[in-house]
């Protein structure tokens, strides 16, 4: 039985490739930390089938432990500190845990059992200030924030890995995904939590910044799948994953409050608390690459993905009124 350990299992991308991994029959481990409320949430429904480890990507130590009693054949590493706007109040915090946690797990790794295969989650944020449209694997980077920054470094360090000590390290260059299992704290699940909310008398409006920005969403479920082909491949290497379109937060906004047969226009206002210092107005991905040596592409289109969301936040407010 093949042994993962997944960093960040707590959250919606560890929760999915966890339901995944089970499915092809994995042993699975995931690492959390220590916290005194409770964050299993996303993985109640299968905690009894996986093994969960306390450690930190801060705390070295708790790293080499993990790594030495798992003795994993895959590591994927989709712990961070994520959220972009918490970059600008933690940059510090984002840093040590986005960029230098990233170093700590592959010494760990390197020093314990360097044979052991690593896939680190990056993203398209660090792209930032693209230069050029749509990006793909040779698109310079030109991250806008402390945690785009972050990852910059997460990305260098795990190929500098791979070609200084010929490691098995592979970086998935994800682009924004989603699902009903999203913070409320991401644009999208703020969205679709907060259309329920006005359609059930709970919430009279909704305060967002920039709806002309433009972003490439898929659905987690897929993109995950795309993270595990990269582990089977003869060769590590980087994969841009992504939809190849471009829509709005406008037009989010649009189909999200149309499901509930609501008008955005007349709940959606402009906060300038929610532009960032600098904004990231428009990524989308070219995943031409993955097509053709993963053999992947994504299943649930924007529309399906945004209406599944509010589908099952609606789902989830009207039981809690019951």
């Amino acid at each position: 039985m093949v042994k993962a350990l997944i960093t960040g299992i707590t959250g919606q991308d560890g929760s999915y490739l966890a339901e995944f991994l089970l499915k092809k029959g994995y042993e699975v481990y995931g690492m959390y930390r220590r916290s005194s409320v409770e964050t299993f949430g996303r993985i109640d429904h299968i905690k009894d089938k996986i093994n969960l480890i306390c450690a930190d990507l801060t705390d070295q130590s708790s790293l080499n432990e993990a790594i030495k009693k798992i003795n994993p054949d895959e590591v994927y590493n989709l712990a961070a500190q994520s959220f972009v706007p918490v970059s600008w109040t933690q940059p510090l915090l984002t840093s040590d845990i986005t960029a230098l946690g990233v170093t700590r797990l592959l010494e760990a790794i390197r020093h314990i059992n360097p044979k052991i295969k690593f896939y680190q989650a990056s993203s398209s944020e660090m792209f930032g200030k693209v230069q050029e449209t749509p990006q793909t694997e040779k698109t310079p980077f030109y991250p806008r924030s402390p945690y785009g920054v972050s990852k910059v470094y997460s990305f260098w360090i795990t190929k500098n890995y791979r070609e200084s000590y010929d490691m098995f390290c592979c970086n998935g260059i994800l682009f924004n995904h989603e699902s009903p299992r999203r913070g409320k704290q991401f644009v999208t699940r703020k969205i679709t939590d907060s259309v329920v909310k006005i359609k059930l008398g709970l919430q009279k409006d909704l305060g967002l910044g920039n709806l002309d920005s433009k972003r490439d969403w898929g659905y987690a479920g897929d993109y995950v799948e795309a993270m595990w082909l990269m582990m089977q491949q003869d060769k590590p290497d980087d994969f841009v994953i992504a939809t190849g379109e471009t829509h709005s937060v406008r037009e989010f906004c649009e189909i999200a409050f149309k499901r509930v047969g609501l008008n955005y226009e007349d709940y959606v206002k402009k906060d300038p608390k929610f532009f960032r210092p600098a904004e990231v107005d428009l990524l989308v991905g070219d995943c031409s690459k993955a097509k053709e040596e993963l053999k992947w592409e994504p299943k649930i289109k924007f529309k399906e993905l945004i209406e599944m969301m509010v589908d099952a936040d609606l789902k989830k407010h009207k039981a809690e009124q019951r």
